[in-house]
């Protein structure tokens, strides 16, 4: 018989649910089983899929409590899953830099002024202000409400920009697809493009 490692894994937390379940309730005439038993530590395995390249390879992520908080402590390919059979890729292998509790992750805005050479610390309320002045700024500039054909002379109403485009990724799920290019669409961005097409 073979067991590959995720079946060995599954059965052996099988056998501790039911060491667990049986210290719980104990046996009668026992002192240890008056005790109720109970986990210090929280583990919990959850499938995910990989935000990288759209392809849909599964993940599954292991977290633990600690001080009231879920930290990322594994991160590994799911082998039951159809698409990746449990491999990853170079970037799936780095999924672990993605999670929330990752020390190296930035979580401030750092803002480097044009011909500057440092970058400066700033908040977010500053960061949204200015990204959607800058927005306006150029769409003003930019927009296009008239279009003539050289050909025929004809006048056609565009209502469009060219001057600002969309680029989405595939770390976006697809709500945030929907929303975002209906907002681009709404702005008049003619150049939408997502680079996870599935």
């Amino acid at each position: 018989m073979e067991l590959s490692r995720r079946d060995f894994l599954k059965a052996g937390g099988a056998g501790l649910g039911g060491i667990v379940i049986w210290q719980a309730l104990g046996s009668k005439g026992s002192s240890a089983s008056t005790k109720a038993f109970t986990l210090t530590k929280k583990i919990g395995e959850t499938p995910t899929i990989c935000p990288f390249d759209g392809s849909g390879c599964g993940f599954i992520v292991a977290s633990e409590e600690v001080h009231d908080k879920l930290k990322v402590v594994n991160i590994e390919g799911d082998p039951e899953h159809p698409i990746n059979n449990g491999a990853g890729c170079a970037k799936g292998a780095t999924l672990r830099q993605l999670s929330a509790d990752n020390p190296l992750r930035l979580n401030k805005v750092k803002y480097r002024a044009p011909g500057a050479t440092d970058w400066i610390e700033k908040d977010w309320e500053w960061a949204i202000e200015q990204i959607a002045q800058r927005i306006k700024t150029t769409r003003d500039k930019s927009f296009v409400s008239e279009w003539t054909d050289e050909k025929d002379g004809k006048k056609y109403v565009v209502n469009r920009t060219e001057a600002i485009s969309c680029l989405g990724g595939a770390a976006l799920d697809n709500e945030e697809c929907y929303l975002l290019s209906k907002m681009t669409r709404a702005l008049g961005l003619v150049y939408i493009e997502h680079q996870a097409r599935i």
